[in-house]
């Protein structure tokens, strides 16, 4: 290996400082008294043994960058082994004045401080070196904790970064005057105006891991008062899935702004229940079922099989996962839940020991148009998938529900409201973890909202709202999957499970927060809410729990059991949508539902 020469013979330059210094410093600075010749072996000592210890403990072998940290660690490791040899040794020879017992541990002293200083200003140097210049953007930083030194430190130590860092901006108090890594901190969020002007800064970067929606839109106005542009790092999730780094910045986004919630996945519970598990996924084409795929692979499961009976979404999940949409492997499987004879065929032959059913139609007005599809579907192909799951033995059942199951007032939320009893049924008859995940809007599925504002914005508007008081609850894809997923593993047999879906968020602001970032000027017309929609939707039902037990964003409720036997098919085409909702869970033999 190569040896750090030129360190080495800096710090034996030291020792030959250091020694005699402490000499000086023991006898009252009376030059006079010292013993040359022993101070002379005594350097000789420390010379040889810091090459001995500086390679033994890879001090001069090129294991850690000159000044760092880590170097810093195995520099006091060696002054402290050579300033024991000395000690030791001179303790061994005989007592003199001239040359006292207390210098070697005085020089040790010393010559730390010193190799220290050195390798100080070497580092101070070298970063100075390597800030970004006076052409680079001024930026505020939002968040002075770890990540938010960490983004100081990427700006600072990269002379080609685009922007340099000129202050800090932090809502706790006792963070006044902080300095991060020499950067100051200059404020909270309510006079973020007063620094942007003072500082010239035209950026800010928002620093804050696991920050909640409603903390980033506050941000987010105080910057657009300030006429700042924001800009926020990537989540966890992406870093760790490889999908962007750690010091990537973007601008921030309207998911950014409604639906991040960071998310405590209790991993090894998770494992328990799906690693080394055969796991199907039905609706794996979908926005929600796809996902559910890509995060249930990195649990390790035996076999993960993707249902759907959209060729094109299966392909796309394939895609992601695999990475090849071939389509020609066992773990495509096209069919339709409507089909229970292959349904029943393919778990039987397959034997899942764990289903997550995502399959279901989800738009209200159409549903509303043909109350029959959401039957065939909702209803009868929950069955379908349900007594499959039965037959085959499955551990494990997650349902995927609706908010709009909570009082349903529509015959999507009835469909759903059926979907979560008949599961509940079915616990109960097979004594197996068969349960529901209810939670409401995710962000940036396939025909929902952000999608068709961003659509209509493009076409030039009008924007179309139902009504100007509407609101709704909403979480990103990525972690309502990471909620589902959890509560599969803590739910107990025939249980709902609710996702704390944090705040509702009024849609008219984020008609509004979408037109401003456009730059476009764009109507927004109100259409009136549809048959069947509600200005509030609600996540609990009445007479329903918000128990916590377990996880503290996930309620435990429970819903009557509804045997199948025991839907009436009659009552569904008449519309009495509540009747069948509601009906007495007992069979009745002979009742069709088909």
């Amino acid at each position: 290996m190569v040896f750090r020469w030129r360190e080495y013979l800096l710090d034996s330059a030291v020792w030959t400082i250091a020694l005699p210094a402490a000499s000086v410093m023991r006898l009252d600075f009376n030059i006079a008294l010292i013993n040359f010749k022993a101070t002379a072996l005594a350097v000789l000592v420390a010379v040889v043994f810091q090459a001995i210890f500086g390679w033994f403990l890879a001090l001069y072998r090129y294991r850690h960058p000159y000044g760092s940290r880590h170097e810093a660690h195995n520099l006091m490791l060696v002054v402290v082994s050579v300033g024991v040899v000395l000690t030791v040794s001179r303790w061994l020879s005989p007592a003199s004045e001239e040359f006292p017992r207390s210098v070697p541990p005085i020089a040790m002293l010393v010559a730390f401080i010193l190799m220290a200083g050195i390798r100080m200003l070497h580092r101070v140097r070298k970063e100075r070196g390597m800030r970004p210049g006076d052409e680079a953007m001024p930026a505020l930083v939002y968040g002075a904790g770890q990540l938010g030194q960490h983004v100081v430190q990427l700006m600072l130590r990269d002379r080609y970064s685009p922007y340099r860092p000129v202050g800090l901006i932090d809502d706790d108090p006792r963070k006044s005057g902080f300095r991060l890594d020499g950067i100051p901190v200059r404020g909270n969020c309510d006079n973020l105006t007063d620094v942007a002007v003072e500082t010239g800064a035209e950026t800010l970067i928002f620093a804050i891991a696991r920050a909640e929606a409603e903390l980033i839109r506050k941000v987010s106005d105080a910057a657009d008062l300030a006429g700042l542009r924001l800009l926020i790092l990537p989540q966890l999730s992406d870093i760790l899935e490889g999908k962007a780094r750690l010091g990537d910045l973007r601008d921030v986004s309207i998911e950014d702004l409604i639906g991040r919630r960071p998310v405590d996945t209790e991993f090894e519970s998770i494992a328990s229940f799906v690693t080394g598990k055969r796991v199907l996924v039905t609706g794996a084409g979908g926005s929600i079922g796809s996902e559910l795929c890509r995060q249930l692979v990195t649990f390790s499961p035996t076999e993960i099989i993707m249902l759907d009976r959209d060729e094109t979404g299966l392909q796309g999940a394939q895609i992601s996962i695999s990475g090849h949409g071939l389509l020609d492997s066992k773990e495509v499987v096209l069919a339709d839940i409507r089909d229970a004879a292959t349904l029943e065929s393919l778990f039987l032959a397959r034997r899942p020991e764990v289903v997550f059913h995502a399959a279901a139609l989800k738009h209200l007005p159409m549903l509303e148009q043909y109350p029959d599809e959401a039957w065939q579907t909702n209803v009868l192909g929950t069955v379908n998938v349900l007594s499959a799951a039965r037959a085959a033995g499955v551990e494990t059942f997650v349902n995927i529900s609706t908010d709009k199951a909570a009082n349903p007032t529509s015959v999507l939320g009835f469909s759903k409201r059926l979907g979560e009893r008949l599961t509940a049924w079915f616990a109960q008859d097979t004594g197996r973890s068969y349960l529901s995940v209810r939670f409401g809007n995710v962000i940036g599925s396939r025909g929902s909202m952000l999608p068709t504002f961003t659509a209509q914005i493009d076409g030039g508007g009008p924007v179309t709202l139902t009504h100007p008081d509407v609101t709704r609850y909403f979480m990103t894809i990525p972690e309502a999957c990471q909620l589902v997923v959890q509560a599969g593993a803590i739910g107990g047999p025939g249980e709902v499970l609710i996702l704390d879906m944090g705040e509702p968020v009024k849609i008219l602001d984020i008609a509004e927060r979408m037109i401003a970032r456009s730059g476009r000027k764009i109507e927004i017309v109100i259409t009136g809410l549809r048959p069947g929609e509600k200005l509030h939707e609600e996540l609990v039902g009445r007479g329903e729990h918000d128990d916590r037990p377990i996880h503290p964003m996930i309620s435990h409720t429970g819903v009557p059991p509804l045997a199948p036997d025991a839907l009436s098919v009659q009552a569904w085409d008449n519309g009495n949508l509540t009747l069948v909702a509601e009906t007495d869970g007992t069979a009745r033999n002979g009742a069709r539902f088909e």
